[in-house]
């Protein structure tokens, strides 16, 4: 067994195995559904952080752009700059790979553990942790591994693809599961986009740089991002429909935890805007003058007033 299977592989076949022998009827799809929730919100600090950091960068836009013009094209003093603001507001550009780091495995060996319970059952014993091998389900199924339920409802089984090469047939339940992954893939990235500074495209950029302009970098950015937000669920949804049921249901799930996740909070964001607002009285800077203390009262009412408004937005969007 080499190094990937014994420290990853191995850990997740038994916790899947372990719950499946607890799961009444033994149905793997719920296992799966299960095991998904438990590494979202085990992912859930870190997942948090992520988010957090995605919204600071966003807030940063316009002084990335003013950083960038004041910089007048020295790429070694505009780094400096952009350094030093990430630095300034605790931003780590790097983390969000690192959680994809974390997923990226974890979708590597699950895609290995469905291959073992339902293509190489004879491996079932080898990966199965010796303690686990007395407990009377995993006992019989390693006995008798054609028992093994690869089922989800007794709808569909999740060895399948949504469309299966030979001979050509199409899987409605696993087929309905990747449009909802498609969807759910959209939806999120749609949670984190900036607002739109502009109607601009990116032929109008293109067409004012031929005519000698200089580009602004956010918002090619900005379109650049739009034009992934439309194309990324396309080619997630291609991808589904040939993978096994199995991953196709734990990514869908996976992405309708991350929904609500983001969504909960981006609304904690909010609180934390009316919050701050509320606290940012003129009376914290006495030596303010009387009309610097009179525009710092109506930036707080105008930040607080639209974080409300927001969330009413929010609110009326979601009844």
């Amino acid at each position: 067994m080499n190094i990937f299977n014994l420290i990853i592989v191995q850990p997740i076949f038994n916790l899947l195995f372990g719950l499946y022998s607890i799961i009444p009827g033994g149905d793997f799809g719920v296992v799966i559904v299960i095991f998904t929730v438990l590494v979202r919100f085990a992912m859930w600090p870190l997942i948090k952080k992520q988010l957090h950091q995605t919204k600071a960068m966003q807030k940063m836009q316009p002084e990335l752009a003013r950083i960038k013009k004041e910089s007048k094209g020295n790429k070694q003093l505009e780094g400096m700059q952009m350094m030093e603001l990430y630095k300034k507001h605790d931003i780590h550009p790097f983390r969000s790979i690192g959680i994809l780091l974390i997923q990226l495995p974890i979708f590597i060996a699950l895609y290995q553990v469905i291959q073992i319970f339902t293509l190489h059952r004879d491996e079932i014993a080898g990966f199965t942790y010796s303690f686990l091998k007395g407990v009377g389900p995993i006992k019989d199924l390693i006995a008798n591994p054609d028992n093994f339920n690869q089922n989800f409802l007794g709808l569909f089984n999740l060895s399948q693809q949504a469309i299966a090469s030979n001979p050509f047939a199409v899987n409605i339940f696993i087929l309905i599961l990747a449009i909802g992954a498609a969807a759910t893939q959209y939806i999120m990235s749609k949670q984190t986009m900036p607002k739109k500074q502009s109607n601009k495209r990116l032929r109008d950029i293109m067409s004012e740089a031929a005519d000698g302009k200089q580009a602004d970098q956010s918002e090619m950015n900005a379109i650049m991002m739009g034009q992934m937000t439309k194309f990324l669920p396309v080619i997630m949804f291609l991808i589904m429909i040939y993978l096994p049921g199995a991953l196709v249901l734990y990514y869908t799930v996976s992405n309708l935890i991350a929904v609500l996740q983001q969504g909960h909070a981006l609304k904690d964001d909010t609180k934390e805007m009316i919050a701050i607002a509320d606290q940012a009285t003129p009376i914290q800077n006495k030596k303010a003058t009387a009309k610097a203390r009179a525009k710092e009262a109506t930036e707080a009412n105008i930040i607080r007033i639209t974080a409300k408004d927001t969330a009413s937005k929010k609110n009326k969007k979601r009844s």
